[in-house]
């Protein structure tokens, strides 16, 4: 007998049927996909040794590009999908705020670090200087210092972190399925 609860069982579903049918795409302008993206973000957490949570929050982070109908690259066409807000609300029917809070805040971060790392800005991507600008740019100081407030801020400067770490054509991942023990071990009780 399968061990897994039903409500697990809907989420590993869902998540096959995005990593294997949405994820294909090419992620932003990068020479990677998706997918690739993905798996290199969880790989890179688990090498750190970071805990589950941050591990699945890595791997999942983008989710939210996967599960709109704005095509590969909206921020070309000066759109912000808003895909930390999305990725947050599907993730939530499944995982905690360990999971979600930095899923949710990937982007904050981002502007956060423009405003506080000194050359943080000139190494982004030219996808991510397309997308800060429709995402508010640098914080300013008060935004700053409401984000530092914020209970996960630091687990979301650390995400956003391996997201920069994770664009290497050639770099290996491991299969998707090779994550599910930190998804169980992330899952949030019922």
């Amino acid at each position: 007998m399968d061990p897994i609860a039903p409500h697990t069982r809907v989420l590993l579903e869902a998540l096959d049927e995005v990593f294997e049918l949405r994820a294909r795409g090419r992620y932003g302008l990068s020479d990677v996909n998706q997918r690739a993206h993905a798996l290199q973000a969880a790989s890179h957490a688990r090498e750190q040794g970071l805990p589950a949570a941050l591990t699945v929050a890595a791997l999942l982070h983008d989710v939210g590009h996967m599960v709109h109908d704005l095509g590969e690259h909206p921020a070309a066409r000066g759109v912000d999908d808003q895909h930390e807000v999305l990725g947050a609300a599907w993730l939530a029917r499944w995982f905690g705020p360990a999971v979600v809070e930095p899923v949710r805040l990937h982007v904050a971060a981002k502007r956060w670090l423009c405003a506080v790392e000194p050359g943080y800005f000139e190494r982004l991507t030219r996808d991510s200087v397309e997308s800060l600008a429709l995402q508010g740019g640098p914080m300013s100081p008060d935004e700053v210092a409401a984000f530092e407030r914020l209970p996960y801020w630091r687990d979301a400067v650390a995400l956003r972190r391996l997201d920069e770490l994770a664009k290497d054509p050639d770099a290996p991942t491991p299969d998707f399925a090779d994550f599910r023990p930190e998804i169980l071990a992330a899952l949030r009780g019922d």
